[in-house]
């Protein structure tokens, strides 16, 4: 077991499913892993009452300078990166957990200014996205190049109506499509942020509709270099239908909570 006294102090904010996943299991395996919750936040507190001791509830999310806190875990919305991030920056390690938000190039890189300024890491989570860590290897060894942004040549979709079928409701770059699906796209996200030379402009994003899959979500990534080289993986992440997370992603989560250790003001996906 952990000494408690050097344990990861952890603040989540929001508690949706994946925060109550997250401080759930804080809560039951952190002292032995060497995590211990330092604050829980959500719009409706009301929420915690039952389920969070009442110390550790937050009610008004400005008051988080007031916590003894290494990492902050945002878990809700974009809009929480926009309006606290760089304040979260000058007291903690942040982990994003809606990358969206990073499609916005200003707040990205005000982000990254703010983690270097004070020594603290801006972790990005990988959630559905399998093999990032590789695309960001490849970027970081000049392995990739920035294409002209698409430009759409009609409606942000196209002519449809629900019903059976398979269609693809979108496809163009990445940057377009964060503002207008900010939940649904943060796999395709942190995938534009591990291919930081691309950005979120360089990165190709594809929204299917498809009524055969109604048990799982698929995560398809093909990612190639200028001489020929080329890597698909394709990801079945079992869910429930008209969920915008799949079971699996709450683990990946739970892993990259686990290696916010601090990687010196920089951007890490975990």
């Amino acid at each position: 077991m952990a000494d408690r006294s050097s344990a990861l102090k952890i603040g989540i904010v929001g508690y949706g499913h994946l925060g109550q996943f997250l401080v759930e299991r804080i809560q039951k395996e952190g002292p032995e892993v060497g995590l211990q919750l330092a604050f829980v936040w959500n719009r409706n507190s009301d929420k915690l009452k039952d389920s969070v001791p009442k110390e550790l509830i937050l009610s008004n999310l400005s008051d988080f300078t007031h916590r003894d806190t290494d990492v902050i875990v945002e878990v809700c919305h974009p809009q929480i990166v926009k309006e606290f991030g760089i304040r979260f920056l000058s007291h903690a390690h942040f982990l994003v957990g809606s990358p969206s938000a990073l499609s916005d190039p200003e707040l990205e890189q005000t982000l990254r200014t703010a983690a270097k300024e004070h020594g603290k890491t801006l972790y990005v989570a990988s959630g559905a996205l399998w093999g990032g860590q590789d695309i960001q290897r490849m970027n970081d060894n000049g392995n990739l190049r920035h294409p002209s942004c698409f430009r759409l040549t009609g409606g942000l979709l196209p002519d449809w109506t629900e019903g059976e079928g398979r269609w693809v409701l979108y496809h163009s770059s990445v940057a377009e499509l964060c503002p207008t699906a900010p939940n649904n796209v943060n796999t395709m996200a942190a995938a534009a942020i591990a291919a930081a030379t691309l950005g979120f402009c360089g990165v190709t994003g594809e929204i299917v509709s498809d009524t055969a899959l109604a048990d799982y979500h698929i995560v398809e990534v093909e990612v190639t270099r200028p001489d020929g080289f080329s890597v698909k993986t394709l990801r079945q992440n079992p869910a429930k239908l008209g969920v915008v997370r799949g079971n699996v992603t709450y683990n990946s989560f739970w892993s990259s909570l686990l290696v916010c250790k601090g990687h010196g003001g920089r951007v890490y996906l975990c």
